[in-house]
């Protein structure tokens, strides 16, 4: 049992000597360890402290010198798309840095080894890019659509057919969610036509159909009405920029009057302002008596006499 002991305790001694050695150096050893430790501290400390603070860099820059026009929603999208894109870079800076240090670290006669690896990457880059034109397109798509600022992260829009959420931008393909929950990923390269329903505010508009025999004078009076008091409640108020109101009237039929309404809201909230509009628009028609269209009878098929 002491021999046991004896043989666990030499190979422990051992082994704390090499570790101690690979750290500080013994005079045969350069102690890389100590040099590699150090250098993913600093690294670690860049990649998550670097990112913090240039996050904040980027939203303040955004916040003072954002356009007049621009609702806070805009502000606050414009932050989060270019944080995460300001995000991405800077980590892969940094990754390629640690590597970089490391391997001059470990390896003797780094520099050496390194400079001709960098310029053969060089010219399998050069090659590759005659047959990856669809890359450098979308990377350059991107960064138009980026610094246009014609979507951001959190915009309601309608890409190619695809109407969704847009979930991420980034500098090769965007991603959007649907009302089903299906995710789209499209190249930017291939966004032609964009239609951004969240950009500086949203309109909210509906039409309501009411009976002929109604009286439109006072159909007019209570939607406006409505809205007014709509846009003053604490709960609606920070969502309403114009009350929603009477506009115009459309098609006129034997069956219905369409009567429009419409107002201006921040942007994404157009939905709750119409659905809340309906509903008390519905309660008061129903109060005071005034009916809604009624929708034309299919004249059923009579059967062959015979």
């Amino acid at each position: 049992m002491n021999e046991i002991v004896s043989w666990l305790h030499d190979r422990f001694v051992v082994f704390y000597e090499n570790i101690y050695n690979w750290i500080y150096g013994d005079g045969t050893h350069d102690g890389h360890g100590l040099a590699i430790i150090g250098i993913l501290a600093i690294g670690m400390i860049m990649y998550y402290l670097g990112g913090r603070v240039l996050a904040r860099i980027v939203k303040r820059t955004v916040r003072t010198t954002h356009q007049r026009h621009w609702q806070r929603k805009d502000i606050e999208k414009r932050q989060e798309t270019l944080v995460e894109l300001f995000k991405n870079v800077w980590r892969i800076l940094i990754f390629i840095v640690i590597l970089y240090a490391l391997l001059k670290e470990v390896l003797p006669n780094a520099d050496a080894l390194l400079t001709p690896l960098f310029a053969s990457a060089g010219i399998i880059g050069v090659a590759l890019g005659f047959g990856a034109q669809s890359i450098i397109k979308d990377f350059l798509s991107g960064i138009f659509i980026i610094s246009e600022n014609q979507y951001r992260v959190g915009d309601i829009v309608d890409i190619e057919g695809a109407s969704g959420t847009v979930e991420r931008i980034g500098t090769r393909s965007t991603v959007i969610r649907d009302i089903d929950g299906n995710v789209h990923y499209f190249p930017n390269g291939m966004v032609m036509h964009v239609i951004n329903k969240t950009m500086g505010y949203s309109m909210a508009r509906f039409i309501v159909g009411i009976h002929p025999s109604a009286e439109l004078d006072k159909v007019i009076k209570t939607i406006d009405k409505l809205g007014k008091k709509l846009a003053n409640e604490e709960k609606w108020k920070s969502k309403i920029i114009e009350p929603p109101a009477f506009v115009s009237v459309g098609e006129i039929t034997g069956t219905a009057i369409e009567v429009i309404v419409a107002g201006k809201t921040q942007p994404s909230d157009q939905w709750a302002v119409i659905a809340e509009m309906r509903r008390r628009l519905l309660e008061a028609l129903e109060r005071q008596g005034i009916q809604l269209a009624v929708l034309p009878a299919f004249p059923t098929a009579q059967k062959d006499k015979k």
